[in-house]
């Protein structure tokens, strides 16, 4: 019965609907439901609490388009079948949408242009700013729906003293996703609702079970959506039908010391893969993408204690001296006490209070207050 329900979302019963959804609905809400089980339990709890919701799948890419499977691998047939078979069980409208050429420009592109000029991206932190809560939410607004529901493991509370909203790690700090939701405006935070804030997994999964969802035991994809073999440069070649061309290793004076296979295969702070023996542990320092060079060196060369942020969102107010925060520069990375300077309303320079490994032009700068996220960036 589900499957006839997946298919048919464009018959005249789902129309008819769209079409009295047209004005705002109180207490209603639209949920992301990738097909897993955080997403789903996310939906039962709101229909628990009363809201009227819909779920919606959103197709962001073909997998035979990336040399993925059709089965089994993330944004799969299986995943768009179990979330239609969740909201079936939950008797919620389903709607499948395809967002596959904006995540192609808004997320796919860019992947692949951060590493082609030498630095490392965070593609999950796209996929939210422009996916679930760009377009999602502009759907939510045509067919007259009030919140934003995820399955983020992370908590929203509105400040009354400073009439802010504030993005809050999760309960459970093993689970916490606020690190890929620093980029989050105040209006985008009045209408999310995170359900899972403060419950660990084991909860979910429980919750799922006594709910009979199909998915309450599925394995969760922790890789890159689409490159969930992890191979990045393959999917970069099949993206793009480029060959990326090899290149000299160098030391930290400069001089040449052998040959690598490409300036885009390799990633700051790397030690494993490099094919190249020099009689002791070595590491990736640097990497010059205009003469396709890979610089090696000790593991020290790699500590820093000052970087510069561009992009900068702030979730609480803009300061206008230096705060103390504690910083992660790396997801689950541990905090680093550090202080915080304010540049401009977008830019941003941190000193840490002790040397901070690998710090990755490209990569995701996020600080803290407590459990408090104060604001996040891009490694510049």
């Amino acid at each position: 019965m589900y499957r006839k329900l997946f298919f048919c979302y464009d018959t005249p019963y789902y129309q008819e609907m769209e079409t009295k959804m047209k004005e705002r609905i109180e207490k209603s809400a639209l949920i992301a439901m990738s097909g897993g089980v955080d997403s789903s339990v996310a939906a039962y709890l709101m229909k628990k609490e009363g809201f009227r919701c819909m779920g919606v799948n959103m197709r962001l890419y073909h997998n035979r388009d990336i040399g993925q499977k059709l089965i089994g691998s993330c944004c799969s047939l299986q995943d768009a079948d179990d979330a239609a078979e969740v909201c079936y069980r939950l008797n919620l409208p389903f709607r499948m949408l395809d967002y596959t050429a904006q995540f192609k420009k808004e997320v796919m592109d860019k992947f692949v242009k951060t590493y082609e000029t030498g630095g490392t991206p965070n593609p999950c932190i796209d996929c939210n700013r422009y996916m679930k809560f760009k377009h999602l939410a502009d759907f939510a607004d045509e067919i007259g729906f009030d919140k934003i529901v995820t399955g983020h493991y992370a908590r929203v509370d509105y400040d009354e003293a400073s009439g802010r909203y504030l993005l809050k790690k999760a309960v459970d700090e093993k689970k916490d996703q606020s690190y890929v939701l620093y980029m989050l405006t105040q209006e985008q935070l009045s209408r999310i609702r995170f359900p899972l804030g403060n419950f660990t997994k084991e909860i979910t999964r429980r919750i799922a079970e006594e709910a009979g969802f199909v998915n309450a035991r599925k394995h969760d994809s922790e890789d890159i959506c689409f490159v969930p073999d992890g191979d990045y440069v393959a999917f970069m070649e099949r993206y793009t039908r480029k060959k990326y061309p090899g290149g000299d290793f160098l030391d930290e004076a400069g001089h040449t010391i052998g040959r690598h296979e490409g300036a885009v295969r390799y990633t700051k702070g790397q030690r494993r893969g490099l094919k190249f023996s020099a009689g002791k542990r070595i590491f990736v320092i640097d990497k010059d993408m205009d003469r396709n060079t890979v610089t090696l060196g000790d593991e020290s060369s790699l500590f820093s204690t000052e970087i510069e942020l561009t992009d900068v969102n702030w979730i609480t107010e803009l300061p206008e001296t230096s705060l103390r925060v504690t910083g992660r520069t790396r997801y689950h990375q541990k905090e680093t006490d550090c202080t915080l300077t304010p540049l401009s309303a977008t830019r941003a320079k941190v000193i840490f209070d002790r040397p901070v490994r690998a710090v990755t032009r490209g990569q995701a700068a996020v600080f803290y207050d407590g459990d408090i996220v104060v604001c996040g960036g891009t490694i510049l």
